[in-house]
């Protein structure tokens, strides 16, 4: 019984803040039910009140982390638009530690809310693209961005740990901009008749 009292003093986005708080801190690995638990001050089995697995309370892990950074309104042009909504991805994914891994699992399990996709397949169809290419260009968008965050979030863990190779010089922003307007430039070239 004081199980379920804990878990109604504490609501759902109570949750959800508190894992995002513990995801910074420890990483995904150490971000246990355990662990979250304890810091909510309440026994693991009054978090399944909330959530019925650690799946699910990823899912919404994840959800708050895309929603974290919408991108801006409709510029008129589909391209300016692409390259905004997958910015906004990559800072909204930057934003928390692993980030890019907790949306990426949650994504490939189908769980979740699909803003991140829907986002970058609005912009793109804004270009006048049928809807398999619109799907297909998002896809595309939605992997290059996880991988290339995913990328950047490990470099980052590493020179935390002054275990990078001497010489390995990066930047994220211009190396990420440079990936998305290869992938804008091909989508241009598809551009349907008007």
């Amino acid at each position: 019984m004081a199980d379920i009292e804990n878990a109604r003093r504490h609501s759902r986005q109570d949750v959800v803040r508190t894992a995002l708080i513990l995801l910074d801190g420890v990483g995904l690995p150490d971000l246990t039910m355990r662990r979250l638990a304890a810091a909510l001050d309440v026994q693991p089995s009054a978090l399944y009140h909330h959530f019925p697995n650690k799946q699910a309370l990823l899912a919404a892990v994840s959800d708050r982390i895309v929603a974290a950074r919408p991108p801006g309104a409709a510029s008129g042009d589909w391209t300016v638009d692409v390259r905004a909504a997958a910015a906004a991805l990559r800072d909204a994914l930057l934003a928390y530690r692993d980030g890019a891994e907790v949306v990426t699992s949650t994504l490939s399990m189908g769980l979740g809310a699909d803003a991140a996709p829907r986002r970058l397949a609005d912009a793109v169809a804004r270009g006048g693209f049928d809807a398999e290419t619109t799907r297909r260009a998002a896809t595309a968008l939605l992997h290059f961005v996880l991988g290339h965050v995913s990328h950047e979030q490990q470099r980052m863990q590493f020179d935390s740990l002054g275990v990078v190779a001497d010489g390995v010089t990066d930047d994220g922003a211009q190396e990420f901009a440079f990936g998305v307007e290869l992938l804008v430039a091909g989508l241009r070239a598809r551009v349907p008749a008007r």
